[in-house]
């Protein structure tokens, strides 16, 4: 059974997951209407990451006979200047989920809860990955900053992404 201040933060958690679903929902509506379609489908599949985490975390309280705590999800920034801005907002988010973890980790590691931590370890190995791959992208749309054809061509590239949901041993 999960104390009361490990299901809040897990709580939290879930709807922070929720939250990051919807602003790359957003990131990909905003790369929809510059008609950068292969963009807005990697930000389409990122929604659909998040929301994978989010069920994760959302399954895990149950498992635990915890209570689950749903709350209104903020409206996420639709505003931006270019792409190289969506992905420098996008990997400083990515920042924060980690930090999020992290925290959820030590509450748990504080509170000998093993098996949290042990749903935490395959979060934290999920963020190295996300960082790595928002920082690539970043790193990738800098440099095309100023030449269309690049960016056309990783619009293409991106095009060809395809959601799997991962395998859970």
């Amino acid at each position: 059974m999960l104390s009361k201040k490990l299901q809040n933060q897990l709580n939290d958690q879930v709807n922070f997951e929720f939250f990051s679903a919807y602003l790359y929902l957003s990131m990909a509506a905003y790369a929809e209407s510059i008609d950068l379609s292969g963009f807005a489908n990697f930000f389409r599949i990122q929604f659909q990451e998040e929301q994978f985490h989010a069920m994760r975390f959302y399954d895990y309280i149950f498992q635990k006979e915890g209570t689950v705590e749903l709350e209104a999800i903020a409206k996420p920034d639709i505003r931006f200047e270019n792409m190289l801005n969506v992905f420098e907002k996008s990997f400083e988010h990515e920042k924060i989920v980690t930090s999020r973890i992290y925290k959820l980790a030590d509450t748990a590691t504080e509170e000998k809860e093993h098996a949290t931590l042990s749903l935490l370890n395959w979060f934290i190995d999920e963020q190295v990955e996300e960082e790595n791959k928002f920082n690539s992208m970043l790193k990738r749309v800098k440099r095309s900053e100023n030449n269309p054809a690049a960016l056309y061509m990783m619009d293409d590239e991106l095009a060809a992404r395809v959601y799997t949901p991962p395998v859970i041993a």
